[in-house]
């Protein structure tokens, strides 16, 4: 029962040190990793992305609103006004300069429209005669009565082989704010795809503009978000559902939303000189993978030391509880194996002895008129004679032999592969020995004599009948005048 007891209460121990290790453990990776999460987010909402989207609008700048500062120059070109008030007199004069903004710009195409004479010039001459009724020259009426001073559309080239072009339309007036024309460059649009599909690879992020009635006006190769498609407005993209409450219509600022597979920070940003808004998203699972992966690691390495604590702190639990089991068995006084020691040891011996089929005897030792001895040289001389006498003892028996102080001045042996006779010559050996050593205490000379009982395990026997009939003997020895060695015969079945 006290063993049980033990070892339910080392593992109530170990459960408990368990359940708070890994619970501080993991609170603390836990806010370790909100704390870096929020960190992050936060950074990412305010620092980085209005960043990225103003590095983002710098090479829009350059890349699609160069073309709007272009168009608009030759808008303001006072060489473009005065040929078309002198009448258009010579066309190559135009058509070099459309080849020479071609040329210095890199722009894929050029052109003017003539209100006058309603002819396409472009950088290899004259295109053509537009007129209201051809449905390719609409773009060109809409220019032309629109409030705005230009538009930014998309059309076939009919200069180049109908190529898909991102035409920038500027309206032209003369100096009396009258309309003459209409000019501008083009970008092909697979250019400009290729441009924004330059911006997410450059950034890792996912980079559309949006016009002001939220419709995605310009996307990369593989789309919008979710893959939505140029045209597509963005309350209907069922990924985008998330950020229509915060956002009903586009406008610029910094948004966190859910879309269908993860969330999202988003910074949205209005370009002037496009009319558009520019769109710019990070995904939250790339930019949280490496504190993810610190929080994993954190785990395992708290895992490791939590493992590696229980071990020792087991080790270093077993090892004083062998300890303690070992003191509490060994009398203080003599190092010789107390009653609950001889206990277990004893069980031991008899099955060995009956497996082996062994003799084994035991003996009960008690020291004559020791009360007396103590009352009259004090208990540390008592001592002192337990202690020599427990020595002298052990001299006289085998290393396989077992010895324990059985209580106050007595003392029990096992005698293994030993019968009765065998018995008795090691105990009158113990005898004379006792009778024959004088113990020194303080100066003083002390002598002491023993009576001894033996007897020898027989079938049937139990420890405790063993015991008694040891016990019954060394009651004859005292009786018969003590210092003497009594056998006990097991009586027959």
């Amino acid at each position: 029962m006290p063993l049980r007891s033990t070892l339910h209460s080392q593992r109530s121990l170990l459960l408990t040190l368990v359940i708070l290790l890994g619970s501080g453990f993991l609170a603390t990776s836990l806010l370790s990793y909100f704390a870096s999460r929020d960190a992050i987010r936060d950074s990412i909402v305010n620092t980085e992305l209005p960043l990225t989207s103003d590095t983002v609008y710098s090479e829009i700048q350059k890349d699609l609103v160069r073309p709007v500062l272009i168009s608009s120059m030759m808008a303001r070109d006072t060489f473009v006004r005065d040929w078309v008030v002198a009448g258009e007199k010579d066309p190559q004069q135009m058509t070099r300069y459309l080849k020479e903004v071609m040329d210095h710009y890199g722009a894929y195409t050029a052109f003017f429209v003539s209100n006058h004479s309603l002819t396409y010039y472009q950088a290899k001459g004259i295109l053509k005669k537009i007129s209201p009724d051809e449905p390719r020259d609409v773009w060109y009426y809409r220019v032309r009565d629109m409030a705005d001073p230009y538009e930014i559309n998309v059309d076939p080239d009919l200069a180049n082989k109908d190529n898909l072009t991102f035409f920038i339309n500027y309206k032209v007036f003369d100096y009396n704010d009258n309309f003459i024309g209409a000019t501008g460059v083009g970008l092909t649009v697979d250019a400009v795809i290729k441009l924004i599909d330059r911006y997410q690879e450059r950034y890792q992020r996912s980079v559309y503009f949006v016009d002001t009635f939220g419709r995605l006006v310009l996307t990369g190769a593989q789309g919008g978000p979710g893959g939505a498609k140029v045209g597509q407005v963005l309350r209907e993209l069922p990924d985008l559902k998330g950020l229509q409450q915060q956002m009903p219509k586009p406008q610029s600022g910094s948004y966190q939303y859910d879309s269908l597979d993860d969330a999202h920070f988003l910074n949205v940003r209005y370009i002037p000189e496009l009319n558009w808004y520019l769109f710019v998203d990070k995904r939250e699972d790339g930019a949280l993978d490496e504190i993810r992966q610190s929080l994993y690691l954190n785990l395992l390495i708290c895992l490791a030391v939590m493992v590696l604590v229980l071990y020792l702190l087991n080790r270093v639990i077993r090892r004083f509880q062998v300890r303690i089991e070992t003191q509490a068995m060994l009398d203080s006084l003599t190092g010789l194996p107390n009653r609950r020691g001889f206990d277990r040891i004893a069980m031991d011996a008899i099955a060995d002895a009956r497996r082996e089929h062994k003799a084994l005897s035991a003996m009960l030792l008690d020291l004559d008129h020791f009360k007396r001895l103590n009352d009259t040289h004090g208990h540390l001389a008592g001592d002192e004679v337990l202690t020599g006498f427990a020595d002298d003892v052990r001299r006289c028996l085998r290393d396989t032999d077992i010895i324990c102080r059985w209580g106050g001045e007595e003392f029990i042996i096992l005698l293994k592969d030993t019968n009765s006779s065998g018995a008795r010559r090691v105990a009158e050996k113990i005898r004379l020995l006792a009778e024959q050593h004088t113990y020194v205490f303080t100066g003083a000379a002390l002598q002491v004599t023993v009576s001894l009982g033996l007897t020898e395990l027989h079938p049937g026997d139990t420890l405790q009948s063993l015991i008694a009939r040891a016990d019954q003997a060394l009651y004859s020895a005292k009786q018969n005048g003590r210092n003497r060695v009594c056998t006990e015969v097991a009586e027959p079945a």
